[in-house]
């Protein structure tokens, strides 16, 4: 079998078409999470007119050394205040208020005295004090919020202040999960022999692909039979976008999905990288569908996901990426265990904005370890031309957050 190399895989995954053109609306309140397919722009400033900071007295600014200030009335936040000041005059002005014309800055209310109507200031303060000027927030035609973007709290209130009642986000893609292989028990089956074990794989993918905006169709298990392997997942493309299996892409006598994909009329893209683990990963297309059989190993198959399976979410979502990659400092030193491109289980830390990593609890052992990815972790990046790495070596870092 010939393997391609990591960075090939990648290049090849980047250049898939996928229809991100596709969208639908929303309403605003039930759009936390999704995935925005339109920039937000801004149609004006904020404040559109001079406003109150603080709770104060509006005045004008060379009239600090004034004795005393006459109040002229008050203009409580929403009032459609017409008003314009003349010198020694004041109006008390409440904050979310605009400014009345004339006044050029509020002098906060504990900075001055108030008798018979008139303040006497205390304390002085600088031109322009407690006043939003217009635009502080943008201006009109601003780009405030990118097409691409996941909508989360902020993003909400920004489009509330716009008054985006709809908002226009991209579908979700439908992602099938499938775990293969006689020796797997689904949750609550009860177990016959010793050798069964219990179904993780599943569960994770599904929990992966729904943090990375998909919805997922979870399809249980299915022994190690070729016409059961081929019908389920024949059912699923009738209803996913993307097939998502895992066990049966190896070279034993039992690995019958390599087998099945061409049956079904999909092309295989690739089969085989060198990485570390997940080798065996096997990546097709059918008439602009995908699927992506992942090794069986709970670890292994959860790395090979996030490498080959949330790009290809992301790219349906028309995120520019799937995840982030950051460079860290190696906390201690690192031996690298094969020539291949290797994903290592570590725990990032960031410190004055620095990122470190280190093994604390990692074990060392075969690609089952899923206990690996608790805490705060992240998969280290070494390359096939990398050999052991020293202590206070950079290296890129796929942190598992914000999928």
């Amino acid at each position: 079998m010939s393997f391609l190399s990591y960075e090939t895989s990648q290049n090849m995954l980047e250049l898939l078409h996928v229809n991100s053109a596709r969208y639908e609306k929303v309403p605003l309140s039930c759009s936390l999470g999704r995935v925005l397919c339109e920039d937000i722009v801004a149609a004006f400033h904020d404040p559109q007119f001079p406003t109150a900071s603080m709770d104060g007295y509006a005045l004008i600014y060379e009239d600090m050394d004034a004795p005393t200030i006459t109040i002229i009335g008050e203009n409580p936040a929403g009032s459609d205040e017409k008003r314009t000041l003349s010198r020694g005059e004041c109006i008390k002005t409440f904050t979310g208020s605009i400014m009345p014309h004339g006044a050029d800055t509020l002098i906060q209310i504990e900075n001055v005295t108030v008798e018979d109507g008139k303040i006497i200031i205390k304390e002085k303060v600088a031109f322009g004090s407690s006043v939003r000027p217009v635009g502080e927030g943008y201006r009109a035609r601003d780009v405030l919020i990118e097409k691409g973007t996941k909508i989360g709290f902020a993003q909400i209130g920004v489009m509330a202040a716009l008054n985006h009642v709809m908002v226009k986000v991209s579908p979700r893609p439908r992602v099938a999960v499938i775990a293969t292989g006689s020796e797997i028990l689904d949750l609550g089956q009860n177990s016959t022999n010793p050798s069964q074990i219990r179904s993780s794989n599943n569960y994770t993918l599904a929990a992966l692909f729904e943090s990375a905006g998909a919805d997922v169709l979870q399809l249980g298990t299915v022994g190690d039979n070729k016409e059961a392997i081929a019908k389920s997942f024949e059912n699923a493309l009738a209803s996913a976008d993307i097939l998502v299996s895992t066990g049966g892409v190896s070279v034993g006598d039992y690995d019958f999905v390599k087998d099945i994909i061409p049956r079904l009329g999909a092309e295989i893209l690739f089969k085989g990288v060198t990485i570390k683990p997940g080798k065996h990963i096997i990546l097709a297309q059918k008439e602009g569908k995908f699927i992506v059989s992942l090794p069986g190993f709970a670890y292994s198959s959860t790395v090979t996901a996030i490498l080959y399976v949330l790009p290809l979410i992301a790219k349906m979502l028309g995120k520019e990426s799937a995840y982030k990659i950051v460079a860290a400092k190696l906390q201690e030193d690192f031996t690298k265990r094969s020539k291949l491109t290797e994903f290592t289980a570590c725990n990032v830390s960031v410190e004055d904005g620095e990122y470190f990593v280190d093994f604390a609890g990692k074990k060392v052992g075969s690609s089952a370890i899923l206990t690996n990815l608790l805490g705060e972790s992240a998969l280290m990046i070494s390359g096939e031309d990398d050999s052991d790495l020293l202590k206070g070596t950079f290296v890129n870092v796929i942190l598992l957050e914000d999928f």
